[in-house]
């Protein structure tokens, strides 16, 4: 067995301490030997989760970057191999939170077209993306917002009523009209 697979073997914390505490050492040796055990399945990991080679790339090189500027915090209390699949999983995480859709502001209605991109010129798959995500919208306006959020949200976002016009037609406070709003939007963007 390689020393690298040494590595990855299994839940010997008392080894898994000493190799930390070479790589905290800044020992060049340590470090390639946990690139070569690490590598492949954290590669592996990552591909299969963005699955476009590129992303997976540059998210691999994160995560080796996050692991040894968080080494410090490995403490032995699960397997190294655990730890690093942790970082891995949080590395990817903040990469989807990172990309989100381009969305266009609803209050800012002239020149809409200008910035919206020509239906004509889209895709088949850029097509179906936006079927899917307006079937999901759809979904959650029907089965997750009430009638009254709904109307609080039209009022200000289509007919661009303020949320003080709002609050005084409903009966209702501003802080009131503000929440829903937000819940609202938070549901949408959920989708």
């Amino acid at each position: 067995m390689s020393a690298a697979t040494a590595i990855c073997a299994g839940p010997d914390s008392a080894a898994d301490l000493d190799f930390v505490a070479q790589l905290r050492a800044g020992e060049r040796e340590a470090f390639d030997l946990f690139y070569e055990a690490f590598f492949p399945r954290v590669y592996g990991f990552v591909q299969k989760k963005l699955a476009d080679r590129a992303d997976s790339e540059e998210v691999v090189q994160e995560v080796f970057l996050n692991i040894f500027l968080s080494i410090d915090s490995y403490r032995g209390e699960a397997p190294l191999a655990a730890w690093v699949f942790g970082v891995t999983r949080r590395t990817i995480a903040r990469r989807f939170r990172k990309k989100r859709a381009v969305t266009v502001p609803l209050s800012d209605e002239e020149n809409l077209g200008e910035r919206l991109p020509d239906p004509a010129a889209a895709t088949p798959l850029e097509h179906c993306e936006a079927k899917e995500r307006l079937i999901a919208i759809q979904s959650v306006v029907h089965d997750d917002l009430s009638a009254e959020q709904w109307q609080i949200f039209s009022r200000h976002h289509l007919d661009g009523d303020s949320v003080t016009a709002i609050a005084t037609s409903l009966g209702k406070t501003e802080d009131s009209i503000k929440s829903n709003l937000y819940r609202t939007r938070r549901a949408l963007r959920a989708t």
